[in-house]
């Protein structure tokens, strides 16, 4: 190798760590940070391929309403809900949505969250499917078979529930722990029997794989969508989420009246053909609604569920980790 190039290489090698550094000042001048002049602040929101977030990223329209307070939007995407709020517990993101399983495991971990805002029920949106030549019929043939799921994730308490009614135990099952993308490569070569998942992966496995659907989440749970975020973004930048949860309403409504925009706008931003976007986005009507004692009550019952099985190791108080808006804004300035 010539001297010349060997330079060409070094430098190449100083000037991405330079670049390396400067998104490192950036990520930390969170939505919890103090950043300095010279920083602009930051207001990092991980998502994943479906739900509200999703829409809200395609619409720009949190962007535009952030810009004049000098706040910049930065969208992390992650695979699952368990994945997104084990950034959270490092710090690396703000905000985030998951379905209802993954903040039971994060809050039985300790991670610093709070509940800010509830999706309404979309229990169409996730089920157990299996091969089409497949000879399981219903859950009870899924004694002594390979199930594939994302541990922790809001099917996790689907598969629960659904063998539980069916009086079968979780040992009864060979759970195969796999991220969407893995769990999809499984089910095409027939390595596992079953996988239980939610949309958009869901309407592709029926529209791409021919896979049938066993039993959905119907009976079995409500599969709310959650909006968390930190505790301490919560605390120091309250003004934000309240902007952040009006746009994140204001999208859901929208959505809900324009199901071919809409499905057009998230199939160009996840890479997802239209029309399997379209079937998942349809199966139920979408809604952002505030924390309440019922919705809580919900969450404490898949909480209990998961001690009960020996998945968390404490008992934890769904509770504790709740935003309730205006009225947790006054208690804490009263203290």
């Amino acid at each position: 190798m010539s001297i010349g190039r060997k330079r060409l290489i070094l430098k190449a090698r100083w000037f991405s760590l330079l670049l390396l550094s400067a998104g490192l000042a950036l990520w930390a001048a969170g939505c919890g940070s103090s950043a300095t002049e010279n920083q602009e602040k930051t207001l990092r929101i991980g998502y994943q391929k479906f739900g509200t977030l999703s829409i809200l990223k395609a619409r720009g329209t949190l962007e535009k309403r952030l810009e004049p307070r000098g706040v910049r939007v930065e969208w992390i995407h992650f695979p699952a809900g368990p994945q997104l709020l084990e950034a959270m517990n490092v710090g690396s993101i703000d905000i985030g949505h998951t379905g209802n399983t993954p903040p039971i495991f994060a809050q039985a971990a300790k991670t610093p969250l709070l509940y800010i805002a509830s999706g309404v029920p979309k229990p169409e949106n996730e089920a157990i499917v299996v091969p089409a030549d497949s000879p399981i019929r219903s859950v009870k043939d899924l004694r002594g078979k390979k199930v594939a799921l994302n541990k922790g994730s809001n099917v996790h308490y689907l598969l629960l529930q659904a063998l539980d009614k069916e009086g079968l135990k979780y040992e009864d099952i060979q759970p195969v722990y796999l991220p969407p993308a893995d769990a999809r490569a499984a089910f095409a070569k027939k390595s596992i029997d079953a996988w239980v998942i939610w949309d958009p992966y869901y309407a592709a496995a029926e529209r791409d794989l021919g896979a049938r659907t066993i039993t959905d989440a119907r009976s079995y749970t409500t599969n709310r969508e959650f909006i968390l975020a930190s505790e301490t973004c919560v605390q120091e930048r309250e003004d934000i989420i309240r902007i952040f949860l009006e746009e994140l309403k204001k999208t859901t409504d929208w959505f809900n009246e324009h199901p071919g925009e809409t499905a057009r706008l998230l199939s160009k931003q996840i890479g997802m053909d239209v029309k399997t976007v379209e079937k998942a986005i349809t199966r139920s009507k979408y809604g952002l609604v505030p924390m309440n004692d019922a919705i809580v009550k919900e969450q404490q019952q898949i909480a209990d569920t998961f001690f009960e099985a020996g998945l968390i190791p404490e008992n934890i108080r769904v509770k504790q980790a709740v935003w309730f808006g205006e009225k947790a804004s006054k208690e804490r300035k009263e203290k």
